[in-house]
């Protein structure tokens, strides 16, 4: 059975590959009379063996979106591991008995269940007591089987995990540095708990078999080694593991623990379970653990540093949080400077002071930390004052834990979702300046206004020396930074976060004032709502805000470090002035949504993201799908339009619009 999965597994490779080939990449690599020769194997290999793989070309898993996650009681209570760092300990465990000594995987436990050779329900692990249910996710994992030979009902429990290579593979392909994953086991969770599982699948997630829990009928000779040998011959991959006596727990630790060194799946340790499943089971369980299994938990590396200075960096909430800058040391492969001390409490039990010698470790082997202080001199001072904005800093106690916040409701560092906009690509377009980049240089004080952004040249210095940053970063930065100077009217009105102003209507105020900000500034609420489209709300937001003498300055100081390019006449007709459009699924004619979206809003039109009332028409290639966008539209009588049927809306012929 193994050696035919192993097939199925080889030619499903090779037809995927082929596939994207041919419809992806425009090449062909086999013929299509070799093609249907490989897929009829493959489908005689699955209905010999009775088992259908994840990812098998010869079944369609469709995508689907849901509203929330629903909960469900597991059969049994999922207890957590009593836990050792000491390897006499394992010995002491084996006893006399043979032991499975497997990996304890870092990701997310999943329960999977099967009824008639078909997966039925998949849940996360949850409290241990309730879990959410993630079926429809679980079935784009790239590894489970859909459909299995056993035909009784199966429960398994397991481990869903995204390898090193792939979550590096993820943070690569997003440019900026502070936007990047932290570790594989926070995206997993996430992946594998999304509300649409197409997100789940393009993020790879792999499904690891640890324990059987039900198989009626099974005859397993008593050993939990045959479980795991009968899983992997229903299409299960599973943890691997080594088998041994008392005597030879100590070996085979020393093996996992060379291995780890290279090994790609996320793991924080081992686990040890009796191989005699009477045996384990007769040993019964405490109130929080089984007695049948024990984990064993790697020993954190520590190191010894020196102190060197405690950076207060404002957040958004006001919270002022004290992060630890010592010397540079080496922890579990990588180099760690600094460590989040988290509050005023932790800090002053820690005694810290600038100069003493500290130990540092990896909560995990991801999160730096302190473990000691080993001098505790406690010369340490606490901030009056706001790094941020200079405003009051006070200490405040909530659930027993002393926090600083700055009590200045219009300190920048709250202001940061304002920051946020402002640099995003349809405003000034400043890449590098992240959400978590601007935290960071607005709590070293580098950033109040927005005119601060086009000095940030002056603190270059500093901004190399920053983690995540560098040489290259920093002059990237700097240069996107120069190239916002030059920008349009459109870009800058969205950009300052004025209420309700999209970039729709950032257009048209920009046309309405002929291109002209100072006209714009100092027209009346009443001009403003004469705009059509605009409203009488929208139009007092405007008006208000360029009322405002705080924004009235902030924007003078901002002007003086931008270029305005003035636009050609518009050259598009404004065939959609009015009208009000919902774009869904994936385009053809255009390069994306948002070209789609700005080629209608170039027309007077405005773009919306749910079909309501005030919708006139629904784009979707897939005029005759079932989703809950044509279901609206179609109940509300809207237009279903194709992209064929919009262009031929956009050059004024008659639309064909699907009922």
């Amino acid at each position: 059975m193994n050696q035919q999965i192993e097939q199925m597994k080889e030619l499903s490779d090779r037809l995927r590959a082929a596939s994207k080939a041919y419809y992806q990449e425009d090449r062909e690599i086999m013929s299509n009379l070799e093609y249907d020769r490989l897929y009829d194997e493959l489908q005689r290999l699955e209905q010999e063996t009775g088992i259908v793989l994840a990812g098998s070309p010869t079944v369609t898993v469709g995508y689907e979106a849901q509203e929330s996650l629903p909960k469900e009681r597991h059969e049994s209570p999922m207890l957590s591991l009593g836990k050792t760092k000491e390897r006499a300990e394992l010995v002491e465990f084996a006893g006399g008995q043979e032991v499975l000594v497997s990996w304890k995987l870092d990701g997310l436990t999943v329960v999977l269940t099967y009824r008639d050779g078909e997966l039925s329900k998949a849940v996360t692990r949850g409290n241990g007591e309730i879990g959410e249910v993630i079926t429809n996710n679980a079935r784009v994992f790239q590894n489970i089987p859909l459909r299995i030979a056993y035909r009784g009902e199966l429960i398994l429990r397991g481990e869903a995990v995204i390898t090193y290579s792939e979550f590096e593979k993820i943070n690569r392909e997003i440019g900026d540095a502070d936007a990047r994953y932290k570790n594989p086991r926070n995206l997993c969770s996430g992946s594998v708990r999304q509300l649409n599982n197409e997100i789940t699948a393009n993020r790879h997630v792999r499904f690891y078999a640890f324990a059987l829990v039900k198989a009626d009928g099974v005859d397993f000779g008593n050993l939990r080694s045959n479980q795991f040998e009968w899983l992997r011959g229903q299409g299960f991959e599973t943890v691997e593991y080594r088998r041994a006596a008392a005597a030879d727990v100590d070996a085979a630790v020393t093996w996992f623990a060379e291995k780890i060194q290279t090994y790609d799946v996320p793991s924080d340790g081992l686990v040890l379970t009796y191989n005699d499943i009477a045996y384990g089971q007769s040993l019964g369980r405490t109130a929080k653990f089984p007695r049948d299994s024990i984990a064993f938990k790697w020993e954190d590396e520590t190191c010894e540093t020196v102190l060197r200075e405690i950076e207060w960096s404002p957040s958004r909430t006001g919270l002022i949080n004290p992060v630890a800058i010592f010397d540079p040391v080496e922890l579990e492969g990588t180099t760690v400077s600094r460590a989040s001390v988290h509050n005023l409490s932790i800090m002053k039990a820690l005694q810290l002071g600038i100069g003493d010698t500290v130990t540092v470790y990896k909560a995990n082997m991801i999160i730096p930390q302190i473990a000691e202080n080993l001098t505790r001199s406690g010369r340490l001072e606490i901030p009056k004052t706001c790094p941020a904005c200079g405003g009051p800093a006070v200490i405040r106690s909530e659930n027993d834990a002393e926090t600083l916040f700055c009590a200045n409701e219009q300190c920048s560092a709250k202001k940061i979702k304002s920051f946020t906009l402002f640099v995003s690509r349809d405003a000034l377009n400043i890449e590098g300046l992240s959400e978590a980049t601007l935290e960071k240089l607005i709590a070293r004080g580098y950033i109040h206004t927005y005119a601060d952004m086009f000095h940030l040249s002056d603190f270059r210095d500093e901004i190399v020396e920053m983690e995540g940053f560098g040489e290259k970063s920093c002059a990237n930065l700097l240069q996107s930074i120069e190239n916002a100077r030059h920008t349009t009217l459109p870009r800058l009105i969205y950009g300052l976060g004025i209420p309700n102003i999209g970039t729709a209507n950032a257009r048209l105020l920009s046309r309405f004032c002929g291109y002209d900000l100072a006209k714009l500034r100092e027209s009346t609420a009443d001009e403003l709502a004469s705009i059509e489209g605009l409203g009488d709300v929208i139009a007092a937001a405007v008006s208000a805000y360029f009322s405002d003498p705080q924004n009235r300055q902030a924007l003078d100081a901002l002007l003086a470090e931008l270029t305005l390019e003035k636009p050609q006449e518009d050259a598009a007709p404004q065939s959609f002035a009015g009208r009000t459009f919902v774009i869904t699924g994936s385009v053809e004619h255009f390069a994306n949504r948002s070209e789609l979206k700005a080629y209608i809003e170039e027309r007077g039109g405005k773009v919306a993201g749910s079909v309501s009332k005030k919708t006139d028409y629904l784009i979707n290639n897939d005029t005759a799908s079932a989703s809950s966008k044509n279901k609206k539209a179609r109940e509300l009588g809207i237009p279903v339009l194709s992209e064929e049927d919009f262009l031929a809306l956009a050059s004024g012929a008659p639309a064909a619009p699907q009922a």
